[in-house]
């Protein structure tokens, strides 16, 4: 098969996509059940355990000090990016915390001009905006309802952190899906969350049972399907362009809500995520990928 063919590198960052929010939904059953900082932990771990074996296949060599630098740059940004999201999802429902990371995307087109150069065209900046007004109603939505309390505040405070982090980490893989291949990159996402999760995990461990166990295992798995697909698409396409992708996930999470938790959608949720898409098909208009680099 061709994989040289411009909508290959976006057909690979859906289908992260949808393994990232399947993974998402099999993380807040673990996460519910041990905690966050447990269940991210764990499922490092075993994520570590898949992709390092594939890494050293493939002939997996130690990075030059430049792209260690940046694979534990990345890797710290993510590890705190995913804590406090696994946190969030705990304190909110599913497609809620989905929709609300959404901003993630279209603070990274600022980003990615700052630090990769690409241009940023008048329609990217008015899809900013109408991005940050969906979050707005989604939120304010939120907080108008009866059940407001502490744990929904934590949550929102939570899944916005980690929205930030989320912007910063789609320039980071830009960068480092042009020096190293996918295996590299999700051994050292994994590991590195494994060394500093770890810390902390003498004091906050709790062992899952079997059913949670077998949670984390298909959490892992999908983590590593995901970031490696990730990696390979972002190798051959630019941020602006495949970001927008990151938007199917609310289908994705709206189902796999429904599916393991009976999560049901709001009427808020709904209208600031169809703001939010169509800031999404705004930043997307007229954009094509770039050629693949002769390094990959």
């Amino acid at each position: 098969m061709r994989t040289d063919h411009a909508l290959f590198p976006m057909l690979m960052a859906a289908l992260a996509v949808a393994s990232l929010a399947l993974m998402d939904a099999y993380m807040k059953s673990a996460a519910l059940a041990v905690g966050a900082l447990s269940a991210a932990w764990l499922r490092s771990l075993i994520a570590t355990g898949i992709a390092l074996p594939l890494w050293l296949a493939r002939g997996g060599r130690w990075p030059q000090r430049a792209v260690l630098t940046l694979h534990l740059q990345r890797s710290v940004v993510a590890t705190f990016m995913a804590l406090t999201f696994f946190y969030a999802i705990t304190k909110l429902p599913l497609a809620e915390a989905i929709a609300i990371s959404f901003v993630a995307p279209l603070i990274a087109l600022y980003l990615a001009r700052l630090m990769l150069g690409e241009i940023i065209r008048r329609e990217a900046i008015a899809a900013s905006l109408l991005g940050f007004a969906g979050t707005l109603v989604i939120i304010g939505g939120k907080v108008g309802q009866a059940e407001f309390d502490r744990d929904t505040a934590l949550g929102l405070a939570a899944i916005l952190t980690s929205a930030m982090l989320y912007a910063y980490s789609f320039i980071l893989i830009r960068r480092q899906s042009q020096v190293a291949g996918p295996a590299e990159i999700a051994t050292f996402h994994s590991g590195v969350s494994v060394l500093l999760l770890g810390m902390a995990a003498p004091f906050l461990f709790e062992m899952p049972d079997s059913d949670t166990l077998r949670d984390l295992a298909a959490a892992a798995v999908l983590t590593v399907i995901g970031a490696m697909a990730f990696a390979w698409a972002y190798a051959r396409a630019e941020a602006q362009v495949l970001v927008p992708l990151e938007y199917s996930g609310f289908l994705w999470a709206s189902v796999f809500g429904w599916l393991f938790f009976a999560e049901r959608l709001t009427l808020p949720t709904l209208a600031g995520t169809a703001i939010i898409v169509g800031a999404c098909w705004l930043a997307a208009r007229g954009r094509r990928p770039a050629p693949p680099p002769d390094t990959i």
